[in-house]
């Protein structure tokens, strides 16, 4: 009897660096083609968003999220750990394969660089993860105006280093990351 080959789930994360907002990692195998799929950092925004759903109807998916909060109290190594185990817990009995070249510690987990822009399980779930955090940054953008969330993300921007030094931190910033002009001393 030939054994069954189990399905590839591709797993990416979007949000690993910025100073504000949370992790999301998303896991997906799927079940039908979906035309289009690529690196989600290479789509405009209006075609990730057409993707997005195309992606969710055709694939069994697994969407992870680590606040600010989480992320500071954990860090982003363990947080990545975790969410690659949930994944792993979602959708069992598959073959892993993580964009990057570390597997966090995780067993059963194959890694490519750039995998993103290659497999394309792994672009649909770049796109699952960017579209879940965008879209977070844009209601965040929303209660905390004056950090123009919804422009760059929560990444170091000159925008947003500048609001950070005018107001500080706000209740989604990452407490751990340092920022230039805030958290070193000045040097007189």
């Amino acid at each position: 009897m030939k054994q069954q080959k189990k399905p590839l789930c591709g797993i990416d994360e979007a949000g690993r660096g910025p100073l504000a907002g949370s992790l999301v990692m998303a896991g997906v195998i799927l079940k039908n083609p979906v035309d289009g799929l690529m690196d989600s950092k290479k789509l405009t925004e209006k075609k990730r968003e057409v993707l997005f759903p195309l992606v969710i109807e055709n694939s069994d998916y697994h969407i992870v999220s680590f606040s600010a909060k989480e992320i500071d109290e954990l860090g982003i190594s363990k947080c990545i750990h975790a969410g690659l185990k949930s994944i792993q817990d979602h959708l069992p009995e598959a073959e892993y394969l993580f964009d990057g070249n570390s597997t966090f510690g995780v067993d059963n987990i194959t890694t490519m660089v750039k995998a993103d822009d290659k497999v394309q399980e792994v672009s649909a779930a770049s796109i699952l993860a960017k579209v879940t955090r965008d879209r977070e940054m844009v209601k965040m953008a929303k209660v905390y105006p004056e950090y123009g969330f919804e422009k760059h993300k929560g990444y170091g921007t000159k925008a947003h280093m500048e609001a950070l030094v005018r107001y500080d931190r706000c209740e989604i910033h990452r407490k751990t990351f340092r920022v230039k002009g805030l958290d070193e001393p000045a040097l007189f």
